[in-house]
């Protein structure tokens, strides 16, 4: 009688956090289901509480792990939730609004596999007529940046040579990004005192703190599909940002650093007569519940 053959562990898990997303959701695991080869990859979808259409895909594509949560906690939780139970050795942090091409997954993860400096790695990522969408590409934010972002202004650019074979860039998102699980783990996993914003950020932190890389490989191309009528934030997003940011300020220069941010937010708000936000701030409200205003290493 012959034995049933041990399952194959997957060189890579690729992670997508959805909420009300079907139909981008939809093309994104499309196009991992042609990735080659197929049956070294493991597609982890984590669903935060979609109302749409996205929980009916668990039929469609039955080799893709499907996670539903009861609520929407954040991206930062439904990271650790996958991350947690991911079994590559390789980690694809994919947004489903970025669709990849069959090779990618493989040359991510072979670039990342012979670079023991580099704890992550990332593709150009371009728009549907190929143009490059380097929007996404900054820097690592400072308080200036985050200020701008959490009231929903850009940040500076990174100047990339797109000619180089890779390139070493402080922050590359999370829209597409290969890290190594060892590298998450070894970080006790993603701080659950961000909530939908900011997890990618002190990744990177974490990374340059370790004295490795992010390598950009310009060659290696994603079709990002990226929102251009995108709905306004509500105030618990809004909330949510700003607390993440405060945190993130916090974390890496100091309590009265991320104290002082918060605090200027709330006066601003007080200004403006958002109540709601200020109420928000105050208690520290982010998706998923409340983060305390502490900022621990």
């Amino acid at each position: 009688m012959e034995e049933n053959p041990a399952p194959l562990i997957p060189r890579v898990t690729a992670i997508l956090i959805a909420h009300n997303q079907a139909g981008e959701l939809r093309r994104a695991m499309e196009a991992l289901e042609r990735s080659q080869p197929r049956e070294q990859l493991e597609i982890l979808v984590v669903d935060c509480a979609s109302q749409d259409e996205t929980p009916s895909l668990a039929e469609q594509f039955p080799d893709v792990t499907m996670q539903r949560l009861p609520q929407h906690f954040g991206a930062t939780k439904a990271l650790n939730i996958a991350t947690r139970t991911a079994r590559g050795d390789f980690l694809l942090l994919l947004s489903p609004a970025v669709e990849v091409p069959p090779e990618l997954v493989n040359h991510l993860a072979a670039h990342l596999e012979a670079s023991s400096d580099t704890a992550a790695v990332a593709p150009l990522l371009v728009d549907s007529e190929g143009r490059p969408a380097l929007r996404y590409l900054q820097p690592l934010p400072d308080r200036e940046a985050l200020a701008r972002l959490c009231a929903g202004g850009e940040t500076g650019r990174l100047t990339v040579d797109l000619t180089q074979e890779s390139v070493a860039v402080p922050y590359a998102g999370r829209e597409a990004l290969m890290v190594r699980k060892q590298f998450v783990a070894g970080m006790n996993y993603f701080d659950e005192r961000f909530g939908e914003y900011w997890a990618d950020a002190d990744l990177a932190m974490k990374i340059r703190q370790a004295g490795k890389k992010i390598r950009l490989y310009p060659t290696v191309r994603a079709t990002w599909h990226a929102a251009h009528n995108a709905a306004p934030a509500d105030t618990l997003h809004t909330s949510d940002r700003i607390v993440g940011a405060a945190a993130l300020l916090g974390k890496y220069q100091g309590f009265m650093a991320g104290f002082g941010f918060r605090w200027t937010a709330i006066l601003k708000a007080l200004i403006h007569l958002d109540f709601a936000l200020v109420s928000g701030l105050l208690g520290g409200r982010k998706l998923g519940g409340e983060t305390k205003q502490s900022y621990p290493g």
